[in-house]
Parts: C-alpha cells; sequence; structure tokens
C-alpha cells in the first residue's frame, strides 16, 4: 500500500468506517473494500492529471491553497459535516466528464449503489487532498516534485495491487461512449479474483 493510500485508510479505521458505513447504509466491510478501492483511484487520477505540466502546476497551487493537511487533524469531525470540504468540486476537476462513468463502476465493483458510491468519492477526495497537502508541506514540493510523488505513489501501487490498479486504470481508460456494463463485469471479477 503507498504511502498516501496508507494515511487516508489509517485515518478512516474503526470508528470512522463505521460513520462511514453507517452514513451510506452499507456494512463495514464494503465501506472499507469501497474506501480500499476508492482512493487509489483518486490517486491514479490525480497522477494522470499531473503528468501535463500545466496540471501539475494547478494542482500545486490548488494543495497549496486549499489542502494544508488540517483536515486529517479532525477526521471524525469532517465526516460529520463532510459537505463543508466540496468533496464534489475537486472530483469534478479530478475526474472530469468521466466521473458518473467511475461512480458507477465503482458502485458495481462494491455492490453499492451509485449515490452512495458517488458519496463515498466526494467524502474521501478531500481527505486524499489534505493528505497531499501534508506531503506537499513535509516535503517541499514544488509541480514537478508533486507530479514525481503522485507518479511514485501509482506505481507502488500497481506494483503492490497489479489486478486492482489494472482495474482502476481501466475506470479511467474508458472509451466514455456511456456504455459500460459489458466492462464493469470485467472489472469486478478481475478485482475480486
Amino acid at each position: 500500500m503507498n504511502a498516501i493510500t496508507q494515511i487516508v485508510t489509517q485515518q478512516l479505521g474503526g470508528s470512522a468506517s463505521r460513520t462511514i458505513a453507517q452514513r451510506f447504509g452499507i456494512s463495514e466491510s464494503t465501506a472499507n473494500t469501497a474506501i480500499q478501492m476508492a482512493v487509489p483511484l483518486i490517486l491514479t487520477a490525480l497522477a494522470r492529471n499531473a503528468s501535463q505540466p500545466q496540471e501539475a502546476q494547478n494542482l500545486h497551487q490548488a494543495v497549496a491553497t486549499d489542502h494544508d493537511g488540517s483536515i486529517l487533524d479532525n477526521v471524525m469531525g469532517y465526516l460529520q459535516n463532510p459537505q463543508s470540504a466540496n468533496g464534489a468540486g475537486i472530483l469534478g476537476h479530478v475526474f472530469g466528464g468521466q466521473q458518473p462513468a467511475i461512480e458507477n463502476n465503482l458502485a458495481q465493483a462494491t455492490g453499492m449503489d451509485q449515490s452512495s458510491a458517488s458519496g463515498l468519492l466526494e467524502t474521501l477526495a478531500p481527505l486524499v487532498m489534505g493528505s497531499l497537502g501534508k506531503a506537499q508541506q513535509q516535503n517541499g514540493l514544488d509541480p514537478s516534485g508533486l507530479s514525481d510523488l503522485l507518479n511514485n505513489q501509482r506505481q507502488e501501487a500497481q506494483a503492490n495491487a497489479p489486478g486492482a490498479m489494472s482495474m482502476l486504470n481501466s475506470l479511467l481508460d474508458q472509451n466514455k461512449d456511456g456504455s459500460s456494463m459489458d466492462d464493469i463485469q470485467r472489472m469486478a471479477a478481475s478485482f475480486f479474483k
């Protein structure tokens, strides 16, 4: 598990994952599985975006301005009011037009409904950004350094869980034709092998 994913999943252990499970009406084990899929999915999308110099600059600025990592100081407080952090706005930047298909595929792979998958991603996005903000501050990263960090995180995740990352990459690489049902079964099957 890569460092950013580990930071977020550790923050979401115990009572935090129970809170998430209750919020979306799912079991705690489903919540944990969904978190373990969603965090690398967000990171992989961020890494892809940050591979372009202008996007890396934009992300660096957004992290420096709005995501200093303080969200991680009171995760339970944040989970009581996740709308306060504009996760929907973050996802719009991270996934763009692919967001509905990604939410649908995450829902199918985890057994959640699409509304819950969307809400989970919106809840997790500010935590991922906060973790990035903390890493950026601690390591004094410039836009290129942030891009390198994200790429390293993506490669580490790929090495540790190639099947899952292959599925996540497929989610991000879909042909955007609006018909992803044929891909959903393949992706879910590959993730749970």
